[in-house]
């Protein structure tokens, strides 16, 4: 007697798509939600050149009038003839500032980002990261007062140190006697404001790390600091550099803090520790109301140096990205 065997039914095939889904693409709503989108796409991408054919224009008639040179002449007249406006001193101590903060922020942001997100019990993590928050939101004017009463005093003793011990660099030798007023601490000030926003940034895309690739370097024996060196630090490269670069967007254009701790002087000097410098920002604020037509023409063209740095910083930041990215996971 022979048995027959049936062969499995085949599965059926999936229903078709409900006329609804086919027409999700269409719905009213897409449509405002896109039209708002590229709308407000457009509108930004206007601000923007609204903003730097005011500041060109204004700069021009600065320009013109000026009777010195541009970059490293000053001659300060706000009631009389047009003044002649050292953009050089600037421009100089706006990125040595930025720099300084930038060098002693990142670094340290990156670590207490790394303790929060990785060492640190979470009993302790969730109240130390709510404390940096906070601290973003600190305003500038608190940071400037406790900068002029607390950190120049006490920054006397490091200058005296750095002058010491590393005089012969020439940019820590200390030609003059007198408050610590200078671009060195304003570099400091500016790394504590910026601390907050880095290590918050950082602290995020740290917590993105998918944990496969954490939990496959621990299986195969790699210890916590190979597992952040291969695995969490390439992943959020991308991460940390567009949040210093948040950083030093503030750093370019703090003005309160820095008029507060800040001696300025229209001296191009390679002495960080002598008092004295400048900024664009803090130049602006100080100046701006007792200027004249042309003085505000001056101020407006300083401006237009400082759009024209922030948007090359920006550039610059975003062709790193976009050639980190590629090598880390980011876009896996």
């Amino acid at each position: 007697m022979t048995t027959t065997v049936i062969p499995p039914d085949s599965p059926p095939s999936p229903p078709p798509p409900p006329a609804t889904e086919a027409k999700s693409a269409t719905r009213p709503g897409d449509k405002i939600f896109r039209g708002l989108s590229r709308g407000s796409g457009i509108l930004l991408l206007v601000v923007m050149a609204s903003i730097a054919a005011f500041l060109t224009f204004r700069a021009v008639i600065a320009i013109s009038g000026n009777e010195g040179n541009f970059l490293t002449t000053f001659e300060w007249n706000p009631a009389g003839k047009p003044p002649v406006f050292g953009i050089a001193v600037l421009l100089y101590g706006t990125v040595i500032s930025s720099i300084i903060a930038m060098v002693i922020a990142v670094p340290i942001a990156v670590g207490i980002a790394l303790f929060i997100s990785h060492y640190a019990p979470r009993k302790l993590a969730a109240p130390l990261a709510y404390v940096v928050d906070l601290l973003a939101a600190v305003p500038s004017i608190i940071y400037g007062i406790w900068g002029a009463l607390f950190l120049v005093p006490y920054l006397d003793g490091l200058n005296s140190w750095l002058d010491t011990y590393f005089g012969w660099t020439v940019i820590f030798a200390k030609t003059e006697i007198g408050a610590a007023r200078n671009l060195f601490t304003v570099g400091i000030l500016l790394a504590i404001m910026i601390l907050p926003i880095i290590t918050s940034v950082s602290r995020e895309v740290f917590l993105q790390v998918p944990k496969m690739n954490e939990e496959a370097a621990l299986a195969l024996g790699a210890t916590r600091w190979e597992v952040i060196r291969m695995s969490v630090l390439p992943f959020g490269r991308s991460g940390v550099i567009s949040a210093s670069m948040l950083g030093l967007g503030r750093a370019l254009g703090e003005t309160m803090a820095v008029a507060t701790v800040l001696s300025p002087s229209f001296l191009l000097s390679g002495h960080l520790l002598d008092a004295g410098g400048g900024t664009f920002a803090q130049n602006i604020a100080a100046k701006f109301d007792e200027a004249n037509e042309y003085g505000r023409d001056a101020l407006i063209a300083s401006g237009l140096v400082l759009f024209i740095l922030t948007l090359l910083v920006n550039g610059a930041a975003r062709l790193i990205i976009a050639r980190r990215k590629e090598y880390s996971g980011a876009n896996a």
